[in-house]
């Protein structure tokens, strides 16, 4: 399949095959076609595009908020050309552009998306399709299966990997926090595998990784690869249900903690408890935080389901805390039962983040690769119908980065900002929400990805 001719559909469509002989695999070679403004000819860029600099036209950028009521009724839009030089945003111009600009063709630029809970190192994407079994229920039922199954999927990894990466790219995702299987089954191996994927894809995708103890750390011995992990290239220290898993919160939370301060790591663990053994989880980590202040900002705890189950009172007291301590909530926005309180913890500061966290793997059947899609969803859950309500909740896309400030004033995207953006088919950040608008062109640190 040429350059030429590779659509949208057959990105996404090879995504899905893995040739049974782990040999190398397609790369992704999306192309964005541009009108030339003088000759009337095609321009096609791809992943491996080199050009230094280049220049949009007809970019849609909002510029503000139109109100009716003394309620925002409108986000106002204007088309502009956007000039990217050596990997960053270098003029917001009006729309007058030079004859071989690109040609957004009036699409929308947002700041591209970022899924901050996501396991690059395990799905069946890009093998036949599997279901989840419903004999798997408990984390250590989930445990022993990955015991038998991980020795075979590890000969498959890095391009099964690739293309879970390519599936993020085309909705939009250039960024990623990854946990990754630190355990005595994969030993390091697959830290290494997800190094060697995300080597390949430096050009088009940056990824953080989280030394992920899956297995526990006492309930199986990964106390000693837990401590060699800490010293390689990793950004966090994980932990997975100290009470549940490994039997006792502080032994298991004190080796996260000592390993995060000296290795000068952050923290993010899985903490799946509820009730009284989750909340004394939270606050053992936001006392332990208070008490180590080089960890503020840089400890994270995913799902926490132990906060959908509290009262008002005591989910404002654990709110004003954990905006306090700068503990972030990582929250796959579950539905069913555990409507997690993200609008209080909005209202107290805490850092709030969305990923994708398993996508078509054993743990979870589903999975969409879309990040947009949990934007939508928080909106759909917390009642964000408005116009102004819905361009906010964009923030978990993007990780807080938003076009408009809350009075309407363009604070993105500015001159000196990295290109790393997307091109969705919206007329501005509200509709792209409700309707998970199609992303039509990503650019990561100035290269055109598709």
């Amino acid at each position: 399949m040429s350059l030429e001719s590779i659509s949208r559909k057959d990105f996404i469509k090879n995504s899905s095959i893995l040739l049974a002989t782990g040999a190398s695999v397609f790369t992704a070679t999306h192309t964005i076609a541009a009108e030339s403004a003088h000759s009337g000819s095609t321009q096609r860029f791809n992943s491996t595009n080199t050009a230094k600099s280049f220049t949009l036209k007809n970019v849609r950028l909002e510029t503000g908020f139109e109100y009716e009521d003394a309620e925002v009724s409108h986000t106002k839009t204007e088309l502009f050309t956007v000039e990217i030089k050596d990997g960053k945003i270098k003029a917001i111009l009006p729309n007058k552009p030079k004859a071989d600009a690109i040609d957004a063709k009036g699409l929308l630029m947002l700041p591209a998306f970022k899924d901050m809970h996501i396991h690059l190192d395990k799905t069946f994407y890009g093998l036949p399709w599997k279901a989840n079994q419903s004999k798997l229920r408990s984390v250590r039922d989930m445990i022993a299966y990955e015991q038998k199954i991980i020795p075979g999927l590890l000969k498959t990894s890095i391009p099964r990997t690739e293309k879970l990466i390519e599936l993020m790219q085309s909705h939009g995702t250039n960024y990623a926090r990854s946990h990754v299987n630190i355990d005595p089954t994969s030993g390091l191996e697959s830290l290494r595998n997800l190094e060697k994927a995300l080597e390949n894809k430096k050009d088009t995708f940056q990824a953080e990784l989280v030394a992920f103890p899956q297995h526990g750390i006492y309930y199986t011995k990964t106390e000693q690869l837990m401590k060699e992990a800490a010293k390689m290239n990793i950004d966090f220290i994980g932990g997975l249900d100290p009470y549940t898993i490994d039997g006792a919160i502080e032994r298991h939370m004190d080796l996260i903690i000592q390993l995060a301060i000296d290795n000068n790591k952050g923290i993010d663990i899985h903490l799946h408890e509820s009730g009284e053994s989750g909340m004394k989880t939270i606050n053992y980590l936001i006392d332990k935080v208070i008490e180590n202040p080089v960890l503020k900002g840089k400890t994270f705890i995913s799902h926490s389901f132990a906060l959908a189950y509290l009262d008002k009172k005591n989910t404002d007291e654990i709110a004003e805390k954990l905006g306090h301590a700068k503990v972030g909530i990582i929250s796959t926005i579950p539905f069913g039962r555990t409507i997690m309180p993200i609008p209080t913890l909005y209202k107290y500061g805490v850092d709030v983040m969305t990923g994708n966290d398993s996508i078509i793997d054993w743990w979870n059947t589903f999975g969409s690769g879309s990040i947009l899609q949990k934007a939508n969803l928080a909106a759909q859950l917390y009642g964000y119908r408005t116009e102004f309500d819905l361009s906010r909740i964009l923030k978990l896309a993007t990780h807080n980065i938003l076009p408009l400030d809350d009075k309407g004033n363009q604070v993105w995207p500015k001159a000196g900002n990295k290109a790393d953006v997307v091109l969705v088919d919206a007329s501005c950040s509200a509709e792209a929400v409700s309707r998970v608008s199609a992303v039509k062109s990503l650019i990561h640190q100035g290269k055109i990805v598709f």
